[in-house]
């Protein structure tokens, strides 16, 4: 049986694509049941659907305030598609501890950084900031501290002389493309071992 994926966007999606497309091959053990977008303008609700994934939205912004409620409505969302995994993909809520618990040990999520430095938001220009030689990205476990759990894989680059955040983000953002998929593959096969590219 192959395992249910629920993917979480928030814009364009070129993550979600990523996935969606790796699982189509017939050998993946894991099948994309839905892409479900915080924000009815994401892109990548009409990439999803190109696709032939089923979509779905619980837009934000009328749960302003009250992040239990978005919560909820989040969480019937995934129980009507079932899935086994959720992977955030570019999902731009922080989620309470209350709703990570329910999913904890099955939700996956990529961050542009290499974990555990650079927490949260600003990641390529705070890594310019401090001088480093080498950035990239993490897959992790979502657990209730934020861009914290277990380490699934990550991919390196190498900063380069006269970067700006936006040439290394745009570099990031392939690897992010090439590690995602193969860590949900490895994940989905029920292997916890971290997947190292550079």
């Amino acid at each position: 049986m192959k395992k249910r994926v629920a993917i979480l966007i928030s814009g364009g999606g070129s993550n979600m694509v990523r996935l969606v497309e790796d699982m189509a091959d017939p050998d993946h053990p894991a099948e994309p049941v839905l892409v479900l977008a915080n924000d009815p303008a994401a892109g990548g609700l009409e990439k999803a659907r190109a696709l032939g994934v089923p979509t779905a939205v619980v837009d934000h912004r009328p749960f302003r305030g009250d992040r239990a409620a978005f919560e909820a409505a989040l969480q019937a969302e995934l129980e009507k598609a079932r899935p086994d995994i959720i992977c955030l993909a570019g999902f731009m809520r922080v989620l309470t501890e209350g709703f990570v618990r329910k999913w904890q040990g099955r939700m996956l999520n990529i961050h542009p950084s290499l974990l555990p430095k650079y927490r949260g938001l600003h990641t390529h220009a705070r890594a310019l900031q401090a001088g480093d030689v080498e950035h990239g990205c993490t897959v992790h476990e979502v657990t209730p501290e934020l861009d914290d759990g277990p380490i699934l894989g990550q991919a390196r680059v190498p900063v380069k002389p006269g970067d700006t955040p936006e040439t290394l983000a745009a570099r990031v953002l392939r690897q992010e493309h090439r590690l995602y998929p193969a860590v949900l593959r490895r994940f989905a096969a029920g292997d916890r071992t971290p997947v190292m590219l550079d």
